[in-house]
């Protein structure tokens, strides 16, 4: 997700201006998240995460209009790892039991939400208040990931090692699912650990596996 970044050195050590400010933008996201994860989205300010980023308020509108493009910036970068982290974990497990690429799938997703604290609580929780710019990112990312999940499943199916989704649909209700179960466990923290939510998530998407194959 959002990495945490370094202070540039300043003088002729500097780095290139691209490299600057990449690593502004980095420390700026990072800021973001620690401000709306502790205040929520309504009550973060820009001034809240420059400061929060050790930088000036124009710095922070140098990278960003207001705070809602700085969010909708963060999880842009927040979803992309994510998907990144459950790309790799589907393509070492392509040819496994899809029982095991399942079980890859949630672990990368969870540990993923786990290694990032302040960046999932933004990305599952903070987001749905922050207008409908945000939302159209999140519908966006979710259809991305329930394709991804449809896709590994026709591939399945192709290959005689699973049934066919009952369903269109299946493929985003499992995703919807997984995503209140996180958002959930974030907001309440029930269960205790993220990581617990594994097992549910495994049967929750062989349970819909296991439906009756519509071809």
């Amino acid at each position: 997700m959002a990495q945490r970044a370094s202070i540039a050195p300043r003088g002729r050590h500097a780095p290139p201006l691209e490299v600057r400010q990449d690593l502004q933008r980095r420390r700026l996201f990072a800021a973001a998240a620690s401000v709306f994860s502790r205040l929520g989205y309504g009550e973060a300010t820009a001034e809240a995460i420059a400061r929060e980023a050790g930088m000036s308020k124009a710095t922070f509108y140098e990278h960003f209009g207001n705070k809602e493009e700085c969010i909708v910036a963060l999880f842009d970068a927040a979803i992309d790892v994510i998907l990144g982290a459950m790309r790799a974990a589907g393509d070492r497990n392509l040819d496994a039991d899809p029982a095991v690429r399942v079980g890859a799938l949630a672990e990368a997703f969870l540990a993923a939400l786990e290694q990032f604290p302040d960046e999932a609580r933004t990305l599952l929780v903070e987001v749905v208040g922050a207008g409908p710019r945000a939302l159209t990112r999140r519908d966006r990312a979710l259809d991305g990931v329930a394709q991804y999940i449809d896709d590994l499943n026709r591939r399945d199916f192709d290959r005689g090692a699973a049934p066919r989704f009952a369903s269109p649909h299946d493929a985003f209700a499992i995703v919807g699912a997984v995503v209140e179960l996180a958002s959930r466990q974030i907001r309440t923290g029930r269960p205790a650990a993220i990581a617990e939510l594994e097992p549910v998530v495994e049967r929750l998407t062989m349970g819909l596996l296991a439906g009756d194959d519509p071809s």
